[in-house]
């Protein structure tokens, strides 16, 4: 499983917004020069995570975005979900998937198992509040 940069630019503007949205919504102009991300690169994005309803626009001069819910109610694994799809590292594990032909003889299966259960209980347990407490906690590690 490889992250895309669409998953990975998704992540970094969530948490953006979350980190610049107290005083004003957050601009893709103002976003895209934080993050060092193309504008036309994130409005793609943007357009994504707001039909998805995980931010709303604030029209007129001083608008931009701000998160729709508090940054404790969305995990790491919801967003790259939204834009990667699943995380499972192969198709055999993958939820509503029908099961493999060779699953019962399979020896590796459990490898995929395991694997897809340590990726879900590290993306589902992360929240954007804990990526801002670390940011807030540890600023040198963190560019935002």
């Amino acid at each position: 499983m490889k992250i895309s940069t669409k998953g990975r630019y998704a992540l970094r503007l969530m948490l953006d917004i979350a980190l610049h949205s107290s005083e004003k919504p957050v601009s893709i102009k103002e976003a895209s020069k934080r993050q060092n991300i193309s504008d036309k690169y994130l409005e793609q994005i943007i357009s994504v995570l707001n039909n998805a309803g995980f931010v709303r626009s604030v029209r007129g001069p001083q608008g931009g975005y701000l998160l729709k819910k508090r940054p404790d109610e969305y995990t790491v694994g919801m967003i790259l979900r939204l834009t990667e799809g699943s995380l499972a590292p192969v198709a055999c594990v993958e939820e509503d998937m029908p099961e493999c032909d060779h699953m019962a003889s399979c020896p590796t299966v459990v490898v995929w198992r395991r694997l897809n259960e340590a990726i879900h209980n590290v993306v589902d347990n992360i929240t954007l509040a804990d990526l801002i407490e670390w940011h807030y906690n540890n600023p040198e590690n963190f560019v935002i």
